[in-house]
């Protein structure tokens, strides 16, 4: 098997021993020769302890892996075969005014959806872009494997501006499954999902455990405790499951239970203490871990970060691209009819057979009009961000948010826009001088 150089763009985030770990258990079968962690002028101390930590984390496995860091993004990705992107465009603090312009509002603030699943869409399709450009030129033949959120509005943006091989990827499949393996006591393999939607708003309509659909212990409350950690959890009324017919992630929260989450983000915004808080102290507490020279594995406090098994994902994702392994996975590609009701070419997370350098998607079945209602909706919503965050158009910005479940009107949603374009203007190249003439704040909160 040929050599494998492995890029990761982002290579300074706090993720990046999550990926790691993967990458050096599964070196021998891929022949991963040599990963690249690239990052941004902003983030070169991040880089440099991250490009530490991974070295002493390759020397104590006794891995022939060679890491190179560096802010040359062209060099990374030359005549690379994966290029992994994790690149948060703005840093934690406009993830921060993502949320506290959403919630001061009156709307939820949420980094991938809604008005802050917006903002960020269009702060990274750009970039997101110009990567993809570097690719086109400099390695026309490697996969983008995207865990950028929002991952499907990223992944879309890149199926229709872009001819490189792309495809999505979230951790909330993989976590589905490990977590009914527990429940029923089963290895992975045991456990099979169908899955129907779109990045951060499936459903699972079966569950089969050894063959046997087991959907209505779910239903019914025989078995619980389905939903990622990081997820704000209130619970589900059985009667309305019942009645869905379905499995929601955690994700639909927001759009399901969406009095209770503002409630509860409204008092986080009054302590000055909103989820983008909590995660800048959870990256400082993390850094402090992967500067001590002692460190030499992804330490355990990494799960605080909510991106459990996301190198799991990833790397199983390449195994079965690399080796023609036919196998099964949950990921975001174009939908080529495999969900009737949306446009072929948008992006969906469905269930996807993997084989040498193709991916497939699979018709879930018919979509029940209790999940398609809302599914087409947020869908519309994401193709209009696309086109807005690509054109320039703030008129289309402007409908794509009034669109949004999230936001109640388009009075709120111009109010919303207009404060987001001033603060963002550093980061829409697409849009005129006229949307985006009044001085930006350097810190709006």
């Amino acid at each position: 098997m040929q050599p494998i150089k492995l890029t990761v763009v982002g290579g300074g985030s706090s993720y990046t021993p999550e990926l790691l770990e993967g990458i050096i258990a599964n070196q021998k079968l891929l022949s991963i020769s040599e990963v690249w962690l690239v990052d941004i002028p902003e983030g070169q101390e991040k880089l440099a302890i991250m490009e530490r930590l991974a070295k002493r984390m390759v020397q104590k496995a006794g891995s022939p892996i060679t890491i190179h860091a560096t802010m040359n993004r062209r060099q990374a990705i030359k005549d690379a075969d994966y290029v992994i992107t994790q690149i948060r465009v703005g840093g934690l603090k406009m993830r921060r005014n993502d949320e506290y312009i959403s919630i001061k509002h009156g709307v939820v603030g949420q980094e991938t959806t809604g008005a802050g699943g917006f903002m960020k869409a269009f702060r990274t399709i750009p970039v997101i872009l110009d990567i993809c450009r570097d690719m086109e030129e400099l390695a026309p033949n490697a996969w983008l494997l995207n865990f950028t959120n929002p991952a499907g509005i990223i992944t879309e943006a890149v199926l229709k501006h872009s001819s490189i091989k792309v495809v999505g990827l979230c951790n909330n499949p993989i976590n589905f499954y490990k977590k009914f393996a527990r429940t029923y006591g089963v290895e992975g393999e045991d456990v099979r999902i169908n899955f129907v939607g779109i990045n951060h708003l499936i459903w699972i309509t079966d569950l089969f455990i050894k063959g046997e659909s087991r959907l209505e212990d779910i239903l019914t409350g025989k078995a619980t405790g389905y939903e990622a950690e990081n997820i704000p959890s209130f619970g589900w009324d059985n009667e309305f499951l019942r009645s869905l017919g379905a499995l929601p992630c955690g994700y639909h929260k927001y759009y399901y239970q969406t009095d209770r989450i503002l409630g509860q983000q409204l008092e986080e915004y009054r302590k000055q203490r909103t989820r983008a808080d909590e995660v800048r102290e959870v990256e400082k507490e993390l850094f402090k871990i992967y500067q001590n020279p002692e460190v030499k594995e992804k330490p355990k406090a990494l799960e605080k970060r909510g991106g459990a098994h996301y190198s799991e994902a990833a790397i199983e994702l390449i195994k079965s691209i690399h080796t023609d392994a036919k196998d099964l996975h949950t990921v975001n590609v174009r939908n080529n009819g495999a969900i009737s009701c949306l446009p072929d070419d948008v992006s969906v997370e469905v269930n996807c057979l993997v084989e040498n350098h193709q991916i497939t998607p699979l018709q879930p079945g018919k979509v029940p009009p209790q999940i398609r209602g809302l599914l087409q909706v947020v869908k519309a919503y994401e193709e209009l961000t696309v086109e807005a965050a690509i054109t320039g158009d703030k008129g289309i910005a402007l409908q794509a948010l009034t669109l949004h479940p999230l936001i109640p009107s388009a009075e709120k949603a111009t109010i919303i826009l207009d404060e987001m374009l001033q603060v963002n203007k550093p980061y829409l190249p697409a849009f005129n001088e006229d949307d985006l003439s009044r001085t930006t704040r350097e810190e709006v909160y």
